[in-house]
């Protein structure tokens, strides 16, 4: 899975800088490893603007934007908080896509949510890219660690799929 996750992070790195696009990712369950696989591609300080971890539920709220109502009713594992966490880190950070995780890694449920429910978001405002809003739930299953390292290479792939279906951007 490892080698997998750095070629697909080599990938994204490699398109995003052939199209002049930079990236900020915002994590909950991954705490740092989205960031941490982009970074370790030879590269990145061309594309990668930076993340945020919002471990904690207020900070998805007070640093990402994500709506407080929405904190309150659903809790921080829901697809439009997702959403929300990939779009508040893209304006954030100055960045043409936002990425997000959010969800349970386990062992223990969370919220009433059972460990491997997960939800990963890009979103994207550029003239390359256009704009994009996906949302994925994925049902992960296995340890702590492999439910946080699936929802990694999962994101990674999603970002990646974004920027192959892109267009190049155009004359400004």
């Amino acid at each position: 899975m490892a080698d997998r996750s750095s070629a697909v992070a080599r990938g994204i790195i490699d398109r995003a800088r052939a199209m002049s696009l930079t990236v900020a990712a915002a994590e909950s369950l991954t705490g740092g490893l989205v960031a941490a696989a982009l970074v370790a591609v030879p590269g990145a300080s061309h594309v990668f603007r930076g993340g945020v971890v919002a471990y904690a539920t207020d900070l998805k709220h007070s640093v990402l934007g994500v709506d407080a109502e929405l904190l309150a009713n659903r809790g921080p594992v829901d697809a439009e908080v997702a959403r929300q966490m990939a779009v508040g880190v893209a304006k954030l950070m100055g960045a043409d896509i936002g990425i997000s995780t959010t969800g349970a890694a386990g062992p223990e449920p969370q919220d009433g949510h059972a460990p491997g429910e997960v939800y990963i978001a890009v979103a994207a405002f550029s003239r390359g890219v256009g704009v994009v809003d996906v949302t994925r739930r994925l049902r992960l299953s296995g340890t702590r660690d492999e439910v946080r390292s699936a929802t990694v290479a999962s994101l990674l792939s999603e970002v990646l799929a974004t920027l192959e279906t892109a267009s190049p951007p155009g004359p400004e």
